[in-house]
């Protein structure tokens, strides 16, 4: 168990997220030093952990299906009732706009677009709950 009360995968992908913390905002970002989006956060987060599953590229700013993101995170994660810091978050932000973020002990990491960088944010996330999936270190279907 590691400072941040996570064990394992967890532990790599809570710590890889907080790693990010203050890079820029950039709409697919995949790499710190140029920039992340929140699939970037996430995607270079679950890489640190071991994750080898491709990441979505070219999809807009708004107008994503819950149902279709569901179903792509079901396919390389495994859904979790209960997240725990290292979890990965679905958020629906808006109409039609969905949001990824890492799951912390005191709240959440996620590329902020409005402030333009990756964020530490405490406490509970202001948004609705799509749905929470852990990496676990197993290779599922790609």
């Amino acid at each position: 168990m590691d400072e941040a009360g996570c064990i394992g995968s967890r532990g790599r992908v809570a710590r890889a997220a907080a790693a990010l913390v203050g890079a820029r905002f950039r709409l697919h970002g995949r790499e710190a030093a140029g920039g992340l989006d929140c699939v970037g956060v996430v995607a270079v987060a679950l890489r640190a952990a071991g994750f080898v599953g491709v990441v979505p590229s070219g999809y807009a700013l708004r107008g994503g299906r819950p149902e279709r993101v569901v179903a792509m995170l079901d396919a390389v994660l495994a859904r979790v009732r209960a997240a725990v810091a290292g979890d990965v978050l679905l958020f629906a932000v808006g109409p039609g706009q969905l949001h990824l973020a890492v799951k912390t002990a005191d709240g959440i990491i996620h590329a902020d677009a409005m402030l333009r960088r990756v964020v530490a944010r405490p406490g509970e996330a202001p948004w609705p709950l799509i749905g929470a999936w852990r990496f676990d270190g197993t290779i599922r279907g790609e």
